[in-house]
């Protein structure tokens, strides 16, 4: 088989890729790579979940395979992926397992492991569970210390709202988003109840949407994949900004107040700018994704900060970050980091964050979004083509370079296989919008072409 983990865990439909035999065979692997060497104690995992239908039988697929291998777990229930990263740590466990497709629709599902102190799992960790799993290796027989306990530990929760709340400058006791109208859509997902009560807690006046959630209508015209409602409900309440997540709240959107999109790009150029000011933006230097927009780099490099670019997926953007400790990266889908404050992408940060710089400068979102200029950029995903290809074909090669000689300094052209998704993605900007269409399209048909 190919390779099992993408860019963000294991993933694919429910059970059809994703098992439960898999599921319980991942997670004893997983135990046996993760829970390091032997000690006088068992190890210990947290464990979370969206809210999906499929995320029940999972759970206790994943719970069996690792209470099977001696591991104790602490069972988060539904509860934001930057949470079990954030538990993971906090709470001195070995590992963390969240049971998440993120923003993909309901019929999907992952499995995303996290390593001690909340830190994505580096390449070699996954290749070695990968062996372990294919080998077979594990799972049989009473552990030396012997089976590992399962308990409830949902009101953890709170623990992770607390740590929100407190990343706010002298937060204690304020409310530093008072007199602020927010419409929150929580994607029927992960974040449906913490989300508003977050940004209550900060003092704003909450309209949420998207927090009722049967396990069927996660990301279904909602959320950050679809801002048709948040625009609506930001404009028919005369609200000051909308926030939007995705169905494990690892990302974050934005609508101001005309009901006008503020992308990921955007809010990085924000939270940037707002981080210079404050004298903690490390380095002077943001972490981008190949995906970010042309007009980010521009606005960035023009106010003298240093960009640093990374392969598409937030793991990427981590190690990057980690390397260099930058304090701010992010993807133009949401995904932002603050290193300084979460170890992954967290969705109810960065609004918080976002909403709180508003507040700060006394000023409305559109305002502050004018720091970059965002260049008309046209995305085209392509579906049934081998992505293998992508890399190998000399007619797509020079089908690019063709258009990159046409747009010159004033447009960027990228082709790439998705990580996630089983699509070919192509992306053309350029300071023309009709140039962009024109050529991505070009390019689109090429990439068809070598189904």
């Amino acid at each position: 088989m190919g390779r099992l983990f993408g860019t963000d865990g294991v993933r694919g439909v429910a059970g059809r890729d994703l098992t439960a035999r898999l599921a319980m065979d991942l997670a004893v692997a997983g135990a046996g790579v993760l829970s390091g060497p032997p000690s006088s104690r068992r190890p210990m995992a947290v464990v979370g979940r969206d809210p999906r239908t499929s995320g029940e039988f999972l759970e206790a697929a994943v719970v069996a395979g690792l209470a099977s291998s001696g591991v104790d777990v602490r069972r988060l229930g539904v509860i934001p992926t930057p949470a079990v990263a954030y538990l993971t740590d906090v709470l001195n466990a070995d590992f963390g397992v969240m049971l998440s497709a993120s923003h993909n629709p309901a019929p999907d599902n992952g499995i995303k492991f996290f390593a001690r102190g909340g830190q994505k799992l580096p390449d070699d960790a996954e290749d070695e569970i990968e062996r372990r799993l294919v080998a077979g290796s594990g799972g049989g027989g009473v552990p030396e210390l012997g089976f590992g306990r399962v308990t409830d530990a949902s009101a953890e929760r709170e623990r992770y709202l607390d740590h929100l709340l407190a990343t706010l400058p002298d937060s204690a006791g304020t409310a530093p988003l008072a007199g602020m109208r927010v419409v929150v859509d929580c994607a029927h997902g992960a974040a449906y109840e913490l989300a508003p009560r977050m940004l209550r807690r900060a003092g704003a006046e909450v309209i949420a949407i998207g927090t009722e959630p049967d396990g069927d209508n996660i990301n279904s015209g909602c959320g950050s994949t679809s801002l048709d409602a948040l625009k609506g409900a930001v404009v028919a309440h005369g609200a000051d900004v909308g926030i939007a997540h995705d169905g494990d709240a690892d990302r974050c959107l934005a609508v101001d107040a005309e009901g006008q999109i503020v992308d990921g790009d955007q809010i990085i150029a924000v939270l940037a700018f707002a981080l210079k000011d404050a004298g903690a933006l490390a380095d002077d230097t943001v972490v981008v994704t190949v995906m970010s927009n042309l007009g980010l780099r521009l606005a960035l490099r023009d106010a003298g900060l240093t960009v640093i670019e990374t392969p598409v997926g937030d793991r990427h953007l981590v190690a990057a970050m980690r390397e260099g400790k930058f304090a701010l990266g992010g993807e133009q889908s949401g995904h932002i980091i603050l290193l300084d404050h979460a170890t992954t992408g967290d969705g109810l940060l960065t609004s918080l964050h976002l909403l709180a710089t508003a507040a700060g400068h006394g000023q409305p979102l559109s305002e502050l979004a004018k720091v970059m200029t965002r260049y008309p950029q046209v995305l085209i995903s392509i579906p049934g083509v081998d992505r293998s290809l992508v890399a190998s074909s000399p007619k797509l090669a020079d089908a690019v370079r063709a258009a990159e000689t046409e747009l010159g300094d004033s447009g960027r052209v990228l082709v790439r296989p998705s990580g996630t998704e089983a699509l070919v993605r192509v992306m053309v900007e350029a300071a023309d919008p009709g140039q962009a269409q024109q050529q991505a399209d070009t390019l689109a048909a090429v990439v068809r072409g070598l189904a």
